[in-house]
């Protein structure tokens, strides 16, 4: 027995098959490089979504069950896709939302972000102010705003009415909730002071301790109930199912709880650096706290 050899009309049409199969593949990358860059660069750093979070927390007190927290990070106006129009979106959404309080974790401007124009503290203070007709809003300070004169951005913040809590406690009440915020400094350039902040939390009402930067976690004490942070902006992409939490051993986004003690990480509302988010949409997050001693 022999093997027919291929006659050439046959290889001919292979070659033709291969080439079309190859252009195809060819036509399916540049179809997914497109949308992929179209969602990352245009679509979802405009958009803008309100997640509810519940959070069961130890040393909370039943008065303060069911408290109501919207929490803002990273509004970073100026860069591309998020400038004072998505800022008053944003605030336009958490004035008409049930929350008793809303907690900003810092980085109102931008330092460096690729096709970004950079919009002044005081500019960002005046789009906030109509929120303060409405809630109470407590603040701390991010990096990029110590890296554009950190003492500029707190005076614009507070002389429309926001309370920026830069390594102090503050004592408040909510209807019949009372409990400590307590601010910290930025890890890396807010010169964070822990054990200052902390200082005036004197008695056991529940305490929620604030900072930028969640890498601070580790060292908050076990005193407060719930840490807040933001800086992180969810990883900005995100090519895996569900949202990672930690990432190569850095706290990344949503409730977390480690040793027993609770973080929450907000995926932020801006970009910084590259103006590019992938499956991390803008986000307020609303949080509903009670206290882990009850049924959910």
């Amino acid at each position: 027995m022999f093997r027919r050899k291929p006659r050439p009309l046959d290889t001919a049409h292979a070659d033709r098959r291969a080439r079309r199969l190859l252009q195809r593949a060819a036509w399916a990358v540049a179809v997914f490089v497109f949308v992929f860059l179209a969602w990352g660069f245009v679509w979802e750093p405009g958009r803008l979504v309100e997640r509810d979070y519940t959070i069961a927390l130890p040393h909370w007190t039943p008065q303060c069950d069911g408290l109501r927290v919207d929490v803002v990070a990273d509004l970073h106006t100026g860069s591309p896709r998020n400038g004072v129009d998505k800022l008053d979106r944003v605030v336009s959404e958490l004035g008409s939302s049930d929350s008793d309080v809303v907690i900003m974790a810092g980085d109102y401007v931008i330092l460096k972000v690729l096709l970004g124009k950079y919009v002044n503290p005081e500019v960002v203070a005046a789009h906030l102010k109509p929120l303060l007709a409405k809630k109470r809003v407590y603040a701390v300070l991010g990096n990029h705003d110590w890296w554009k004169n950190g003492a500029r951005v707190r005076r614009a913040l507070e002389s429309d009415g926001i309370t920026v809590l830069e390594n102090r406690g503050a004592e408040i009440s909510l209807g019949q909730c009372r409990l400590w915020l307590v601010g910290v400094g930025d890890l890396w350039e807010g010169h964070p002071d822990i054990r200052r902040a902390f200082s005036a939390v004197n008695d056991d009402m529940p305490v929620i301790a604030i900072t930028h930067n969640p890498d601070l976690f580790t060292k908050m004490p076990g005193r407060a109930s719930l840490v807040i942070a933001g800086h992180t902006h969810g990883g900005q992409v995100n090519l895996l199912p569900g949202q990672p939490s930690v990432r190569f051993g850095h706290f990344i986004a949503g409730p977390i709880i480690d040793h027993g003690r609770l973080l929450f990480v907000t995926p932020g509302i801006g970009t910084s650096i590259l103006p590019f988010r992938f499956r991390v949409p803008p986000e307020i997050s609303r949080l509903t706290l009670r206290s882990a001693a009850r049924p959910q």
